[in-house]
């Protein structure tokens, strides 16, 4: 796979053998794309620093990203980015819809999900993230970002969690619940353990005491303690399992 942050797969010849982005060739590039990606209230501008190279500038509220359009290339180079025109456009685009959210984005459209807590991937919390067409990016408050506007952001994040729509699929003794575009959404359902408890119900599957195997940016199984515990024990990647009235007391990330 090549860099999130610039597309989806190549190839594997160019993965193995990527061929390099010229400075000059983004930089036209860069040129026509990000006035086409700039909005009211998001800034991208390509900065002509003579003698010292040019800088890409991403000013959205209160975030600001500077990037050496030489660093930029060689990211591209790296992650093997097809050094067309065409693919040096869409990894540009891929790479600005990958920026920092804002405050203000965050309090308007972010949607509580459930996350690695920790890169060694053991334990888990909620998190606000907010989506930009299939990408679901992670808030982190800004430095100016008292605590009530952290709370209200949390707060709003959990209710739209609510309406996320989902897919139930039941397989025997579980219950599967997945987002058919955005992955990491997936685990939205968990605010609502209730309700969640209420539709597997009305699909057929009896399962009062519902635990819940989660891994993150997968879908969430759901089952009696022993399957939930065996089918943590079976999958190959990193899962923490957690009972269903515990789930409100995972803290905040």
């Amino acid at each position: 796979m090549i860099d999130s942050r610039f597309g989806g797969a190549s190839g594997l010849l160019q993965r193995l053998r990527p061929v390099r982005i010229g400075v000059d060739d983004l930089r036209d590039v860069a040129d026509t794309v990000l006035p086409t990606l700039s909005t009211a209230a998001l800034r991208l501008d390509l900065v002509q620093r003579p003698g010292a190279g040019s800088l890409v500038v991403l000013e959205e509220d209160e975030r600001t990203v500077r990037t050496q359009l030489v660093e930029l290339a060689d990211d591209m180079t790296r992650a093997g980015v097809p050094p067309t025109p065409e693919g040096m456009a869409a990894a540009l685009a891929t790479w600005v819809a990958h920026r920092p959210v804002t405050d203000a984005a965050a309090m308007a459209t972010g949607v509580a999900v459930l996350d690695w807590a920790d890169r060694s991937e053991t334990a888990i919390g909620w998190r606000v993230v907010v989506r930009r067409g299939g990408l679901a990016l992670p808030w982190t408050p800004s430095r100016s970002a008292g605590a009530p506007t952290v709370h209200r952001a949390r707060s709003s994040a959990t209710g739209r969690a609510h309406d996320v729509p989902l897919d139930l699929r039941v397989e025997g003794p579980v219950a599967l619940w997945s987002h058919p575009e955005v992955p990491v959404l997936a685990t939205a359902a968990l605010v609502a353990p209730e309700r969640m408890l209420g539709r597997i119900t009305a699909a057929g599957l009896s399962m009062p005491d519902m635990h819940v195997v989660v891994t993150p940016r997968r879908p969430v199984a759901c089952a009696g303690p022993s399957i939930a515990a065996r089918l943590a024990g079976e999958t190959t990647e990193a899962s923490v399992t957690v009972p269903w009235t515990h789930l409100a007391d995972l803290p905040w990330l």
